[in-house]
């Protein structure tokens, strides 16, 4: 496609283009905004951006990604230090907190266990896990693996290292979600909400 505006236009929605969700039809509609936007927009982006690109770091303690170490999330006193919610990337955690259900920590593992991929236990947090469940006052871990096989994997192998540490292991429960209709659901999603059925009430 011929170009439309200057080198640095372009090289911007070649870069937007680059984000989850952003096309190069919309790149260019989300470049078009910005550049009309400038003093209220464009600019103050820029500075926003410039500023997490220099301050951004993973947390040593989760690894959750913020501008401080420990991050926002390991230094807020008003959660229960006692459970350790088990995620496996930082969009998964950030997902948790948005439902405001559970004020826990984190620990994010950064990827899961996959032989296709090349991926075993020592490429991800599962040691720095352990680590963290075995320190005093840890009375359970949540894993909130996707429903992958390679999630599940990954689950099964952290079930299997916390066993000797005596701390109660749960995971999320899948099956309907509020809302859904069944007609719309998939095989998986019905079958694991059979098999976690509950008594009603």
């Amino acid at each position: 496609m011929a170009a439309v505006a200057g080198p640095e236009i372009e090289r911007l929605i070649t870069l937007l283009a680059k984000l989850p969700g952003l096309g190069p039809r919309s790149a260019r509609r989300a470049a078009l905004h910005m550049v009309k936007k400038r003093e209220s927009l464009l600019l103050p982006l820029a500075t926003a951006l410039a500023e997490v690109g220099e301050r951004v770091t993973v947390c040593s303690v989760c690894g959750n990604v913020d501008t401080t170490d420990p991050c926002t999330v390991c230094i807020d006193h008003g959660r229960d230090p006692s459970v350790i919610i088990v995620v496996e990337d930082v969009a998964d955690l950030w997902a948790l907190e948005r439902a405001a259900v559970m004020r826990a920590r984190y620990h994010v593992l950064g990827g899961t266990i996959s032989a296709l991929d090349g991926y075993g236990p020592e490429d991800i947090g599962i040691g720095r896990l352990v680590e963290r469940a075995a320190e005093p006052g840890v009375r359970e871990v949540v894993l909130a693996m996707n429903a992958t096989v390679e999630g599940q994997t990954t689950a099964h192998y952290i079930t299997e290292r916390l066993e000797p540490l005596g701390v109660t292991v749960s995971r999320l429960a899948s099956g309907v979600p509020i809302g859904g209709e069944l007609d719309y659901l998939d095989e998986g999603t019905l079958a694991a909400a059979l098999n976690q059925r509950r008594p009603f009430g």
